[in-house]
């Protein structure tokens, strides 16, 4: 198994290395955070010959809020490099159809990949490590299959074998936190005012949080797995080692310089 720094590169987006997969395979709608809709297998008009974005620098301001909040876990240049050995969709084009579908698979796998991932660096996870990085291990040779096969795999019932795991890691990691630890997963939080609370290993898993106050909010080792950030303000946050939080949720919240997230993870450029 590679070290933590070369899985995390491995599971981030390169897209000097991807043919524009997300811009292409994936609809988008106006009424989803774009200027326009778009259907799936049609090609974005700003996505330029060589598969790069036209107007990549000015995404926010064109109106393309949805593309910055977007990461494919490094599905893209994995299909792109890997699963298609380098040949794009468009000089190839009787590839696309089985690209963009692999390229849906992929991206469950590889975001699953990025949990178990983390799980694997939580010292406290010790007691689940073998669980967990054979669970690691057989999602990652699925991700290695042909189109066919990536075809075949039920992403779905993947992800429902690896979530005692993923579930057992955050408690393992919670239980050290100082402190009541709430218990919030799915629980509607749109726009609740919980500024400079001490939620430190609390779960939030799948939790409704968009708008939420969270400024100055003391969240370390909080499991924020699946829950919904859009428009949070995290602003003075300290969210250093929460729990499987990822990149699409950190680039939908709002931030500032004093909010801290995990090394893992890139600051985004409209904090």
């Amino acid at each position: 198994m590679n070290t933590p720094d070369e899985r995390r590169a491995e599971l981030s987006s390169d897209c000097a290395n991807c043919f524009g997969l997300c811009c292409v395979a994936l609809p988008f709608s106006a009424a989803a955070g774009f200027p326009y809709d778009k259907p799936e297998a049609s090609p974005c008009r700003h996505l330029a010959e060589d598969f790069r974005c036209g107007v990549h620098a000015h995404l926010r301001d064109r109106g393309y809020t949805g593309c910055t909040v977007f990461e494919c876990f490094g599905a893209g240049q994995k299909v792109s490099q890997k699963t298609f050995a380098g040949v794009d969709w468009r000089s190839d084009p009787g590839s696309a159809g089985d690209m963009f579908a692999s390229f849906a698979v992929m991206r469950r796998l590889h975001e699953l990949l990025w949990y178990l991932s983390e799980a694997l660096e939580r010292p406290a996870a010790e007691p689940l490590r073998a669980e967990l990085r054979a669970a690691f291990d057989r999602t990652e040779r699925l991700s290695l299959g042909s189109p066919e096969e990536l075809g075949g795999v039920d992403t779905d019932a993947l992800r429902g074998e690896a979530g005692p795991l993923l579930r057992h890691t955050s408690e393992l990691v919670r239980k050290a936190a100082p402190g009541p630890r709430k218990d919030r997963a799915g629980a509607d939080l749109m726009g609740a005012r919980l500024r400079g609370a001490d939620l430190r290993g609390s779960c939030f898993r799948g939790a409704y949080l968009i708008a939420a106050d969270l400024r100055g909010a003391k969240m370390r080792t909080a499991d924020l797995l699946g829950a919904d950030l859009r428009d949070t303000d995290l602003s003075g946050a300290d969210l250093s080692d929460a729990l499987f939080l990822t990149q699409p949720q950190v680039n939908a919240a709002k931030g500032d310089a004093s909010t801290v997230i995990p090394d893992a993870l890139a600051r985004p450029a409209h904090w």
